[in-house]
């Protein structure tokens, strides 16, 4: 079972691999997230400077004392810790001036931020290196599954219980505060992003967001809400009816559902994400509903609620294979106008043998009266 912490120790040491693969002294890690991936270190401001000879945290004096505390505790890296006195880019240059050969995230540091190093440390071969720690990041450990599995758990209960949080003639954006405060029960850090409730015309729309239009019979409603726990992102789209609907949005919803079980049934290590994305995009090619399906199937999940992999066409990203233990929503969609919209969405980790659902609520149309009860 994994511990209280991350594996610190093991993550390090693929920071040290990578250097000597690259062969550089040390990798200037400046992405926040990718720190926090790294150390637990989740200040606004810091640095770390990554080699097989030391690992050294430069942040300033909000935290300085306070990540001594984290490091004995264990929800910090025992690292080294760097005080900054006066700059960042001062607190750096002191820190690698031994150095010879340097990288640097060549997605996370700018033009200006490269020139200050360069000139506080001319005598550097500063080296640029893409998604550096974000590779690293694709196969998740035992400890970041273990997270996801209870982000899973925790956001399957919410969604089984949509039904009690929706009726009909209520608002979009009350029915997102009501979902997100059942996130907040059942234990979630804050929302992975803006709670979606898009209804009736609005759910044509795949990223509208809540608006003060009230629920009316017949609508379609898209549901898309996620939640971090234990700093993990977990997301989940379900889909609800009031009232009768229109045969036409009946067949989107049935196409949508088996656009996505196709997916799903996919999913393996060694395939690619293309391949994935194709699977749900022949089942709504062959119901018609190509043109409506607009975006990928899929994307990563971990401490980003967008991150790698990306299932969709290989044109736009999805040509990663996938590999056991990578984590990624499946979430086709389609969205006709004067219809409506459908996406159902739900987490799978890639195993040895397939695939392993995080997400299990049921992905039955919630059905929602169309006379309001009152308490």
């Amino acid at each position: 079972m994994p511990g209280v912490s991350p594996d610190w120790t093991a993550r390090l040491r693929k920071v040290e691999a990578l250097c000597q693969r690259e062969q550089l002294d040390a990798l200037v890690v400046s992405s926040h997230i990718n720190i926090k991936y790294l150390t637990g270190f989740a200040g606004s401001a810091g640095l770390l400077v990554s080699s097989p000879a030391r690992h050294c945290l430069i942040t300033d004096g909000r935290y300085a004392s306070q990540v001594q505390h984290w490091m004995r505790s264990g929800t910090v890296a025992p690292v080294d810790v760097e005080q900054v006195e006066s700059r960042y880019d001062t607190s750096l240059a002191g820190v690698v001036s031994a150095l010879k050969r340097v990288g640097f995230e060549a997605e996370h540091v700018t033009v200006a931020g490269l020139h200050k190093w360069q000139t506080m440390s001319p005598s550097i071969d500063w080296v640029a290196i893409e998604q550096a720690i974000e590779r690293l990041r694709l196969v998740k450990d035992d400890w970041e599954l273990s997270a996801l599995r209870r982000g899973g758990r925790a956001l399957s209960g919410v969604a089984a219980n949509l039904s009690s949080l929706i009726a009909v003639d209520v608002a979009e954006r009350e029915i997102a505060r009501a979902i997100d405060l059942a996130m907040e029960r059942a234990g979630f850090e804050r929302p992975a992003f803006e709670t979606i409730v898009a209804s009736g015309p609005n759910s044509a729309y795949p990223h509208a967001r809540p608006t003060e239009r009230r629920l009316a019979a017949g609508d379609l409603v898209v549901l898309d809400f996620g939640g971090v726990l234990d700093g993990y992102c977990v997301d989940l789209t379900r889909m609800a009816a009031v009232g009768a609907i229109a045969p036409a949005a009946r067949r989107l919803y049935d196409a949508v559902r088996d656009a996505q079980a196709r997916a799903l049934a996919a999913i393996r290590p060694g395939i690619r994400g293309a391949d994935v994305d194709a699977a749900a995009r022949e089942a709504l090619d062959a119901a018609g509903l190509g043109a409506a399906f607009v975006h990928g199937t899929g994307h990563g999940l971990g401490l980003e609620v967008h991150e790698a992999p990306r299932l969709a066409r290989a044109v736009s990203g999805g040509d990663e294979l996938l590999d056991a233990g990578m984590v990624c929503t499946v979430e086709p969609g389609a969205y006709v106008e004067g219809l409506g919209g459908v996406r159902l969405e739900d987490d799978v980790v890639v195993t040895s043998g397939g695939s392993e659902l995080l997400t299990d609520a049921p992905r039955d149309l919630v059905l929602i009266p169309t006379v309001r009860h009152s308490a």
